[in-house]
C-alpha cells in the first residue's frame, strides 16, 4: 500500500519539523509527503530545505479545510493519512494500520487511539474520550472522538461524501467523520499510535460556541442522511445540543449575577 500524508499548517515552523521528523521514523515510509502551508509568515517555507524530498505547496490562508482539501487533490497516492502540524506519529503507526486494511479488506478507513501531551507531559485522557469502536457514528455523534491524525483511508470515501467543508473554521473533522461514519465502516486500531499535543479549552464560552458548530454540523447533516434510524439519532443529538446550550447560558447569566 502505497501512502500519502497530508499536513496542513500555519506559523509552526519548529512544530512542522517534529510532525515530518516521525514520518521519516516510520516503519512502512509514505511514498508522498504534501505540506499544505496556509499563508504562513514565520519561517514555514523553510521547510523545504529542511526536507527535500517532501511536497510544499502554499496558498493564502483559508483555514486547515482549504488546507487539508488541496493536499489531497494533490495527492497521487490511493490511500491518504493526515498529520496535524502540532502532532506526530508513532514510528508503527502506519505500518500497522496497513496491516489492519490487509486484513480487512472491505474497511477503507482507520483511526487509531492517541497519547495527549500537554506541557511536555503525557495527561489522562478523560473518559469520554476513550476509544471504543464498535459504533463509530454513535460515538462521534456527541462529540469528535477520531482525532485527525490518527485517520488513514481510501480516496473512494472521499470521492463519494466529499472533501472537509470549508465553510466550518472547527468541527470540520466532527462533521466530516460523521458523514462518513453514516455509511461506512471504520476501523479502530486501539494502540496509542500518534502524540496529540493541542489543548482541550473546557471554558463555558468555548463550550458553547463549539456546540452552536455542531448544531449547525447535525442540521446539514439530517437534509442528507438516506438512513432513518441515524436520522432519527441525529434529531436526538441536534436536540440534546440545543438543550446545553441552554444551560450554559444560564450558567453563564448565573455567574455574571
Amino acid at each position: 500500500m502505497e501512502i500519502t500524508v497530508v499536513i496542513p499548517t500555519y506559523n509552526r515552523y519548529t512544530l512542522l519539523k517534529r510532525a515530518i521528523t516521525s514520518l521519516y521514523s516510520q516503519t512502512h515510509q509514505p511514498k508522498e509527503i504534501i505540506v499544505v502551508d496556509d499563508g504562513s509568515t514565520d519561517d514555514t517555507s523553510q521547510v523545504q530545505n529542511d526536507f527535500s524530498e517532501i511536497i510544499y505547496i502554499y496558498q493564502e490562508n483559508r483555514g486547515v479545510s482549504a488546507a487539508r482539501n488541496t493536499g489531497i487533490q494533490r495527492a497521487s497516492c490511493e490511500w491518504i493519512a493526515f498529520l496535524d502540524s502540532d502532532d506526530e506519529f508513532h514510528p508503527q503507526k502506519l505500518q500497522k494500520q496497513i496491516a489492519f486494511h490487509q486484513q480487512n479488506p472491505d474497511i477503507l478507513m482507520s483511526y487509531t487511539a492517541e497519547n495527549w501531551i500537554r506541557n511536555g507531559k503525557e495527561v489522562k485522557i478523560p473518559k469520554k474520550y476513550h476509544k471504543i469502536g464498535k459504533d463509530v457514528f454513535l460515538e462521534n455523534l456527541s462529540y469528535c472522538n477520531i482525532a485527525p491524525s490518527s485517520v488513514l483511508m481510501h480516496k473512494n470515501i472521499l470521492a463519494d461524501v466529499g472533501l472537509f467543508d470549508e465553510n466550518l473554521e472547527v468541527c470540520e473533522d466532527y462533521d466530516m467523520w460523521l458523514r462518513i461514519t453514516q455509511k461506512y465502516k471504520v476501523g479502530l486500531i486501539d494502540e496509542k499510535l500518534i502524540n496529540k499535543y493541542a489543548g482541550h479549552d473546557e471554558q463555558l464560552g468555548f463550550r458553547k460556541n463549539m456546540d452552536k458548530i455542531r448544531i449547525t454540523v447535525l442540521g446539514k447533516l439530517m437534509k442528507n442522511c438516506e438512513i432513518q434510524q441515524k436520522k432519527e439519532l441525529l434529531q436526538r443529538e441536534l436536540n440534546e445540543k440545543k438543550s446545553i446550550i441552554q444551560k450554559l447560558n444560564f450558567k453563564e447569566e448565573s455567574i455574571a449575577q
